[in-house]
């Protein structure tokens, strides 16, 4: 079993591993297939108790397939809201992705989320 952990970030700050729009959580390199176990996504800022609001944001997930573009289509979770010291589990079912495929995430300011996907080679 593999993770792979990234910040979800800004698409112009070149410190995250991004495709220049959307955060790329994992790709699949060629003659692979991956079995994704879970994905959990956190905010990581601390919460206010006066303000329940702050730093809250929210997300889009997409699986793409291979030489599919980001859309619709491929979106599995969308506005998911995201309160400050909240991680969220995508676990339910078991993904198979093959060579080419990939996670990708993306999120509204402010920029305080992180991701970590486990997955088996197959």
């Amino acid at each position: 079993m593999a993770i792979k952990s990234v910040l979800i970030s800004n698409p112009l700050n070149p410190d995250y591993a991004t495709d220049g729009v959307d955060t790329i959580l994992l790709q699949v390199p060629a003659e692979k297939r991956y079995a994704v176990t879970v994905i959990m996504v956190c905010n990581y800022a601390t919460p206010n108790p006066a303000d329940d609001t702050e730093n809250a944001t929210v997300f889009d997930m997409h699986f793409i397939r291979s030489g599919d573009a980001l859309g619709d289509m491929n979106k599995v979770l969308g506005n998911m809201p995201m309160a400050a010291g909240e991680t969220f589990t995508f676990d339910t079912e078991k993904i198979i992705i093959e060579a080419g495929d990939s996670i990708k995430i993306n999120s509204d300011s402010p920029h305080v989320l992180s991701a970590t996907v486990s997955f088996l080679e197959l």
